[in-house]
Protein backbone atom coordinates (compact mmCIF):
# COMPACT_ATOMS: atom_id res chain seq x y z
CA UNK A 1 0.00 0.00 0.00
CA UNK A 2 1.55 3.59 -1.21
CA UNK A 3 0.90 6.35 1.34
CA UNK A 4 1.10 9.72 0.31
CA UNK A 5 2.76 12.06 2.11
CA UNK A 6 1.45 15.73 1.50
CA UNK A 7 3.92 18.59 0.88
CA UNK A 8 4.37 21.61 3.15
CA UNK A 9 3.29 23.64 -0.12
CA UNK A 10 0.63 21.27 -0.50
CA UNK A 11 -1.08 21.79 2.83
CA UNK A 12 0.33 25.73 2.84
CA UNK A 13 -2.01 26.08 -0.19
CA UNK A 14 -4.93 24.05 1.14
CA UNK A 15 -4.65 26.24 4.56
CA UNK A 16 -4.63 29.25 2.43
CA UNK A 17 -7.81 28.14 0.26
CA UNK A 18 -9.30 26.83 3.43
CA UNK A 19 -8.76 31.19 5.33
CA UNK A 20 -9.75 32.42 1.77
CA UNK A 21 -13.00 30.20 1.80
CA UNK A 22 -14.09 31.91 5.33
CA UNK A 23 -12.64 29.28 7.53
CA UNK A 24 -11.82 30.89 11.02
CA UNK A 25 -8.26 31.85 11.70
CA UNK A 26 -8.17 30.25 15.18
CA UNK A 27 -9.08 27.22 13.23
CA UNK A 28 -6.10 27.90 10.89
CA UNK A 29 -3.51 28.71 13.76
CA UNK A 30 -2.49 25.27 14.42
CA UNK A 31 -2.32 24.40 10.75
CA UNK A 32 0.27 27.37 9.89
CA UNK A 33 2.05 26.78 13.68
CA UNK A 34 2.68 23.06 12.34
CA UNK A 35 3.83 24.82 8.97
CA UNK A 36 5.70 27.38 10.64
CA UNK A 37 7.60 24.06 12.48
CA UNK A 38 7.90 21.92 9.34
CA UNK A 39 9.25 24.97 7.49
CA UNK A 40 10.86 27.21 9.52
CA UNK A 41 12.30 29.70 6.98
CA UNK A 42 9.34 30.29 5.52
CA UNK A 43 8.58 33.73 5.50
CA UNK A 44 4.99 33.41 3.93
CA UNK A 45 3.98 30.84 6.35
CA UNK A 46 5.13 33.00 9.72
CA UNK A 47 3.67 36.00 7.81
CA UNK A 48 0.41 34.45 7.25
CA UNK A 49 0.58 32.83 11.41
CA UNK A 50 1.06 36.36 12.59
CA UNK A 51 -2.22 37.49 10.22
CA UNK A 52 -4.31 34.99 11.65
CA UNK A 53 -2.85 35.45 15.64
CA UNK A 54 -3.63 39.52 14.96
CA UNK A 55 -7.22 38.53 13.43
CA UNK A 56 -7.83 36.27 16.55
CA UNK A 57 -6.48 39.16 18.91
CA UNK A 58 -3.40 37.64 19.85
CA UNK A 59 -0.99 40.35 19.26
CA UNK A 60 2.03 38.92 20.94
CA UNK A 61 2.78 35.55 18.91
CA UNK A 62 1.84 37.94 15.77
CA UNK A 63 4.23 40.09 17.06
CA UNK A 64 7.01 37.29 17.17
CA UNK A 65 5.84 35.91 14.01
CA UNK A 66 5.80 38.79 12.21
CA UNK A 67 9.50 39.59 13.23
CA UNK A 68 10.64 35.89 11.95
CA UNK A 69 8.67 36.69 8.60
CA UNK A 70 10.17 40.54 8.18
CA UNK A 71 13.98 38.60 9.60
CA UNK A 72 13.24 35.92 6.75
CA UNK A 73 12.35 38.68 4.19
CA UNK A 74 12.82 42.12 4.95
CA UNK A 75 11.24 43.30 1.53
CA UNK A 76 7.64 41.74 1.96
CA UNK A 77 5.40 44.27 2.74
CA UNK A 78 2.67 42.57 4.10
CA UNK A 79 5.11 41.06 7.09
CA UNK A 80 6.40 44.55 7.60
CA UNK A 81 2.23 45.69 8.02
CA UNK A 82 1.25 42.73 10.05
CA UNK A 83 4.63 43.70 12.34
CA UNK A 84 3.32 47.23 12.37
CA UNK A 85 -0.04 46.21 13.42
CA UNK A 86 1.46 43.93 16.12
CA UNK A 87 3.36 46.56 17.35
CA UNK A 88 0.79 49.26 17.48
CA UNK A 89 -1.52 46.44 19.27
CA UNK A 90 1.17 45.84 21.95
CA UNK A 91 2.07 49.51 22.25
CA UNK A 92 5.35 49.80 20.90
CA UNK A 93 7.75 51.97 19.50
CA UNK A 94 9.43 52.42 16.24
CA UNK A 95 6.20 51.61 13.71
CA UNK A 96 7.33 54.49 11.60
CA UNK A 97 10.67 53.05 10.15
CA UNK A 98 8.05 49.44 9.24
CA UNK A 99 5.33 52.14 7.42
CA UNK A 100 8.14 54.17 5.58
CA UNK A 101 9.25 51.29 4.19
CA UNK A 102 6.04 49.57 3.14
CA UNK A 103 5.48 53.31 1.39
CA UNK A 104 7.80 52.40 -1.14
CA UNK A 105 7.52 48.94 -1.45
CA UNK A 106 3.79 49.82 -2.49
CA UNK A 107 4.63 52.29 -5.14
CA UNK A 108 5.03 49.57 -6.90
CA UNK A 109 1.65 48.71 -8.58
CA UNK A 110 0.97 44.89 -8.26
CA UNK A 111 2.18 44.63 -4.54
CA UNK A 112 0.41 48.41 -3.87
CA UNK A 113 -2.81 46.06 -5.06
CA UNK A 114 -2.15 43.13 -3.19
CA UNK A 115 -1.57 45.14 0.18
CA UNK A 116 -4.87 46.59 -0.14
CA UNK A 117 -6.85 43.57 -0.63
CA UNK A 118 -5.27 41.97 2.57
CA UNK A 119 -6.31 45.12 4.40
CA UNK A 120 -9.55 45.11 2.98
CA UNK A 121 -9.78 41.68 4.24
CA UNK A 122 -8.73 42.20 7.31
CA UNK A 123 -11.66 44.82 8.16
CA UNK A 124 -13.68 42.95 6.29
CA UNK A 125 -13.34 40.08 8.95
CA UNK A 126 -12.59 42.39 11.93
CA UNK A 127 -14.21 45.88 11.21
CA UNK A 128 -13.32 47.52 14.57
CA UNK A 129 -9.86 46.72 13.92
CA UNK A 130 -8.46 49.99 14.93
CA UNK A 131 -4.80 49.55 14.45
CA UNK A 132 -4.85 47.61 10.89
CA UNK A 133 -7.02 50.55 9.82
CA UNK A 134 -4.38 53.51 11.53
CA UNK A 135 -1.91 51.74 9.00
CA UNK A 136 -4.15 51.72 5.74
CA UNK A 137 -4.99 55.79 6.57
CA UNK A 138 -0.94 55.94 6.73
CA UNK A 139 -0.46 54.15 3.41
CA UNK A 140 -3.10 54.66 1.53
CA UNK A 141 -4.75 58.32 2.35
CA UNK A 142 -3.11 61.78 1.31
Amino acid sequence: MLVMTETIDSIFETALERYKAGEEPENLIPVFKDICDRAPKSSAAWACLAWLYLLNDKPTPAYKAAQKAVKLNPQDAQSRINLAVAMLETGQTGVRQHIDLVMQLVMVSEIRDEIKQSIADGLNRKPEWKSLQRVKNWLFEP
